[in-house]
């Protein structure tokens, strides 16, 4: 669905790179409808990390993508290459969405784009970004920002984070959830979490509660306790409990929150059932409870989610097809 550009000069660094290029290049097992044409953009040839890499297109092709995804810049004490910065500028103003990830942020703060606007960086660079561009609202305890048209990520796994709520934004959360199954990483974390996140990404298969993760996600309409996911796994609560924090830096009840939250989410941006629905469907029993906990954790209620992501994927949508690359 729609065209998007990865921004490529010297210096970039390549686990950024790889991070959109394996989400937006590649779509979930199975197939979608749609799915992203990719073009990377730089000089005729570059040198990212280790690795040389050679462009499929110029970076004056940047303002013709719908999305445009600036990697992470390896050296932030140097300005970044002013033909990047004025590209990047140039696709802004054509009307292109543009994501910075990681350190990318400066060549987006560098370009102007985040002047007056909320954004982040990897923590160790928020503070040198705040100081050499005094009009941007750095935050350094996020996750990403996404002020709609322009969005800005953390660090490395954060990264991924952001990669996955634009294809959340742009195919629903059916499909990221399903990209992000190939990935083997978690489907979605929200923008407001904090970077300090206790194993992001999941242990292989082989940990002690792998058989017990899907029994639960197959079961989230039902009243759970610990107890009765003790007995599945065939431990005591207590010795559930330290593998819970071991494998996913939490405790069990607090992961099967999150897990009904993000099936409701799921809910919400699909179907049209009511909120009393979803609430029984993914185990809240009330809409009262529901809304209690939803609002506290995604941040607004599940009317209110469910009206503001339809109408930005429905927007997304009918804007994925403006400005085809050409080859």
């Amino acid at each position: 669905m729609g065209t998007v550009a990865l921004a490529v000069t010297e210096g970039m660094l390549h686990f950024e790179l790889s991070v959109a290029y394996e989400v937006f290049g590649s779509g979930p097992v199975g197939g979608a409808t749609s799915w992203y044409e990719l073009a990377v953009c730089g000089p005729e040839s570059v040198r990212v990390g280790r690795f040389r890499l050679e462009p499929d297109h110029g970076l004056d092709r940047l303002p013709l993508a719908d999305t445009v995804i600036v990697p992470g810049w390896a050296d932030v004490d140097a300005p970044p290459p002013a033909e990047l910065v004025d590209a990047v500028r140039a696709a802004h103003e054509a009307g292109a969405r543009v994501a910075s990830l990681c350190t990318g942020a400066f060549v987006l703060a560098a370009a102007g784009l985040l002047d007056g606007r909320r954004a982040t960086t990897h923590w160790a660079h928020t503070a040198v970004l705040a100081a050499r561009h005094p009009r941007v609202a750095v935050d350094p305890d996020v996750l990403y920002v996404d002020n709609g048209s322009v969005l800005t990520s953390a660090g490395k796994a954060a990264a991924l984070d952001l990669c996955l709520h634009l294809v959340r934004l742009d195919h629903g959360s059916s499909v990221a959830n399903a990209v992000a199954r190939r990935l083997v990483v978690p489907p979605h974390r929200d923008g407001g979490q904090a970077q300090f996140v206790t194993t992001p990404v999941p242990a292989p298969d082989n940990h002690p509660l792998a058989d017990l993760f899907p029994w639960v996600l197959e079961r989230l309409d039902r009243p759970l306790t610990v107890e009765d996911l003790a007995r599945r796994a065939r431990m005591s609560s207590r010795h559930l409990g330290r593998h819970f924090r071991s494998v996913t830096g939490t405790t069990p009840l607090q992961w099967l929150l999150v897990q009904r939250i993000r099936h409701a989410q799921e809910l919400l941006e699909t179907t049209d059932e009511s909120v009393d629905t979803v609430a029984a469907a993914t185990g809240m029993g009330t809409a009262a409870t529901l809304r209690r906990h939803f609002n506290r954790t995604v941040g607004v209620p599940p009317d209110t989610y469910r009206r503001t992501f339809r109408t930005r994927t429905a927007t997304a949508r009918e804007s994925s097809t403006r400005y085809p690359l050409q080859t």
